[in-house]
């Protein structure tokens, strides 16, 4: 019995801690992005209008199409311009790729960067909707 409780008591502090990791504990704001659909993502394009809309991929992927309004940064550069082309870390900013791998890479620095609303929605390749060429 005292062992069971012992588990229960540390199974507590555990989640406690992993509580007190998840926010910032200044403001209460997540400290990680927000995974949404292609249509959550084209939803805010058709409803919102104070949101930027990151492509993550290279200047040659870019060029053979990308959403439209969509800022490049590519995923490697995120660090260095960030900053300065995004200086509102609190606006919404929506984040894709190719295929969604560079795109969570990217939301995630950003995240490290202090972002507050950052939205992945995935690859290119898997968006239904028009692009630009």
């Amino acid at each position: 019995m005292k062992k069971l409780r012992g588990l229960i008591i540390m199974l507590l502090i555990s989640l406690s801690l992993f509580g007190m990791t998840a926010c910032d504990g200044e403001n209460g704001k997540t400290s990680t992005y927000e995974q949404i659909t292609a249509k959550e993502a084209k939803a805010i394009m058709d409803t919102d209008h104070d949101y930027i809309i990151i492509d993550a991929r290279t200047e040659e992927e870019f060029a053979e199409g990308h959403i439209e309004n969509a800022i490049l940064i590519p995923d490697y550069e995120i660090k260095d311009r960030a900053e300065k082309e995004l200086p509102d870390k609190d606006e919404l900013i929506l984040v894709y790729c190719r295929s969604g791998r560079r795109s969570k890479i990217a939301s995630e620095e950003l995240i490290k960067l202090g972002y507050t609303n950052v939205k992945e929605f995935g690859g290119i390749i898997d968006w239904p909707y028009e692009i630009v060429k």
